[in-house]
């Protein structure tokens, strides 16, 4: 009789390594002063959308004997992104509290600045400035980077389940043992 594989133990690594992924690109946007750059968020989808991927297929490999339903990939990639999102939260309220608490300043002035290129009525960006305010500081940030981490995970991986699941004939495809 075969053993369910423990998703939650196997894709503990994979979440990690999604999240030392994650933080890797964050520290090189930072460091390359991109912070505040709208096609680094396209590029960082790319690469979560690539990364996951490969996980989810070496998931299905290695542990599912090459055979994945797409809810079982659905139900994986959720839970790699839980733990990256985890690791995410934590680094964000490090960055914004800790190692650079000026970015806060900087990202303020940055919605500002692009409110004002956008036409916004005074009365309406002073409104929108005071909620932001409010909204960016590292202990409110970093739950809202995990909430919204879950949220673009579970469409991340809504997607690319489509293209990892593999399903066979249950009475000719039998794993090996």
């Amino acid at each position: 009789m075969e053993q369910e594989v423990n998703a939650w133990k196997t894709n503990l690594t994979n979440g990690l390594i999604m999240g030392l992924v994650g933080i890797v690109y964050t520290l090189i946007i930072y460091f390359l002063d991109l912070t505040f750059n709208k096609y680094q968020g396209y590029v960082g989808m790319v690469i979560q959308l690539g990364v996951l991927f490969f996980l989810l297929k070496s998931y299905r490999d290695n542990f599912r004997h090459g055979q994945i339903t797409y809810g079982q990939s659905v139900g994986a990639g959720v839970i790699i992104y839980l733990y990256y999102a985890v690791l995410q939260a934590i680094f964000i309220y490090l960055l914004y509290a800790i190692i650079d608490p000026a970015l806060v300043k900087k990202s303020l002035a940055f919605a500002e600045e692009t409110m004002l290129k956008k036409g916004v009525p005074q009365a309406a960006m002073d409104a929108g400035m005071a909620i932001q305010a409010k909204l960016m500081k590292p202990a409110i940030m970093a739950p809202l980077s995990l909430f919204g981490s879950m949220i673009g995970g579970t469409i991340i991986s809504l997607l690319v389940s489509i293209f990892v699941k593999k399903e066979g004939n249950p009475l000719i495809d039998a794993p090996q043992n």
